[in-house]
């Protein structure tokens, strides 16, 4: 990303790249004043320089810490891809730990999300996500019993979605996911390896496949200081001379 700051500061950013290379992710960085004085320059000025790598979520401060490097974020797109396949797209290696299985019959609530009768056999499961073994999402899913006969908690260490073409020829067509900013509970947290102070995005939705069944209901959290989702929005015609009229 180009900078924005004047002659000297942009040079100190420079140095600041060059220093996060050489060091671990999160890890601290020298003192502001150590590093002004190796540099020759005014506190003010490194601090300009700091202060864009930290909006670049290259750095992060921590109130009475320090500053330390910071991992990238991955930015997920909003669209039909699985967890394991975007994470594969960069680069990265997916895994899967099922934290919880068991078989039960559907509340009203399940239900009525996976459109079938109170009381038919449904799958209900958490998993946690983790690209390069580090954790990334908790993830709630329950899918009707008859759609998946056999499953088993050691099928769940994959991709879902692949499974669920391979073996019972469901493929995912469409969903509906609603987004919203949480604090994660306790054990959220400590699945996810966070603080319970951590912001996180929590998601919610549903998911149906070519015969325009709901096979499978998500609730999801996931890691904010890991995750920043995309969406490409697109002008409908119809949008577009309502636009126009205006």
């Amino acid at each position: 990303m180009p900078s924005s700051l004047p002659g000297k500061a942009a040079e100190i950013r420079a140095l600041l790249l060059t220093l996060i290379d050489t060091v671990p992710q999160g890890a601290a960085l020298p003192a502001e004043r150590e590093l002004a004085v190796r540099w020759n320059v005014a506190r003010m000025t490194l601090r300009r320089a700091v202060d864009e790598l930290v909006i670049e979520e290259l750095l992060v401060r921590r109130h009475g810490s320090g500053t330390y490097t910071t991992r990238p974020k991955v930015a997920k797109w909003l669209g039909m891809i699985g967890f394991s396949e975007d994470i594969r797209r960069r680069g990265m290696t997916p895994s899967s730990r099922t934290l919880e299985f068991r078989r039960e019959k559907a509340s009203r609530t399940a239900a009525r999300r996976l459109r079938i009768p109170v009381g038919d056999p449904v799958l209900t499961f958490t998993r946690l996500r983790l690209a390069d073994d580090l954790p990334m999402i908790v993830e709630h899913t329950t899918v009707p019993g008859s759609y998946v006969p056999g499953l088993e908690v050691e099928d769940l260490a994959g991709s879902l979605y692949e499974l669920l073409d391979s073996r019972y020829g469901i493929e995912l067509v469409s969903g509906t996911s609603k987004l919203e900013p949480v604090l994660p509970d306790a054990k959220t947290a400590a699945w996810l390896d966070i603080p319970s102070t951590q912001p996180c995005l929590a998601s919610q939705g549903l998911s149906f496949d070519g015969r325009e069944r709901v096979f499978e209901y998500t609730s999801a959290v996931y890691r904010g200081d890991r995750y920043a989702f995309t969406a490409e929005l697109r002008m409908t015609p119809t949008v577009r001379a309502t636009a126009k009229g205006l």
